[in-house]
């Protein structure tokens, strides 16, 4: 059964969201996990990806976006709006407004929420499904996005 992280941040910025989502991927990447990003949009997929290249100085974090196709290597970071393919279901990191189509492989989801209603709301709806399917669920709030995350991203 997976577990789940919320990261609850203080501010409404959706840039210090997905800003505090790479400094996590990156943390995911280094630890050997090659993830999935769910997203709600091409749009947002495209935003991620180009935050992974610019974020921080210096930082490489190999990454593409899945359109459906296998990557061409096993050894990056996917980023889409759809389901994600088997060798990625390990660990996901939702940015998406919805509850993930789980795989029988997921372990970790982690879900980056910033103080917004909107996401907040939506935050709380899954909240209650990954609840009622009895997995493990863990809250981190009034988390900074230069703050590090101290556990372990992968299990």
């Amino acid at each position: 059964m997976a577990e789940v992280s919320f990261y609850i941040l203080p501010t409404e910025s959706l840039e210090d969201r997905y800003l505090f989502a790479c400094k996590l991927i990156e943390k995911a990447y280094r630890s050997g996990s090659y993830c999935y990003v769910l997203t709600d949009s091409a749009e947002q997929s495209q935003l991620i990806d180009d935050l992974l290249w610019t974020f921080r100085a210096g930082s490489f974090i190999p990454h593409q976006i899945y359109t459906g196709e296998p990557p061409s290597s096993e050894k990056v970071i996917l980023i889409g709006s759809l389901d994600a393919p088997e060798h990625w279901q390990k660990v996901l990191f939702n940015l998406s407004s919805r509850f993930p189509d789980l795989g029988s492989k997921t372990e970790r989801i982690l879900e980056i929420l910033d103080n917004s209603e909107t996401t907040k709301e939506a935050g709380r709806k899954r909240y209650r499904q990954y609840q009622q399917s009895g997995m493990t669920i863990t809250t981190h709030k009034d988390w900074q996005p230069e703050q590090q995350h101290k556990s372990s991203i992968t299990r």
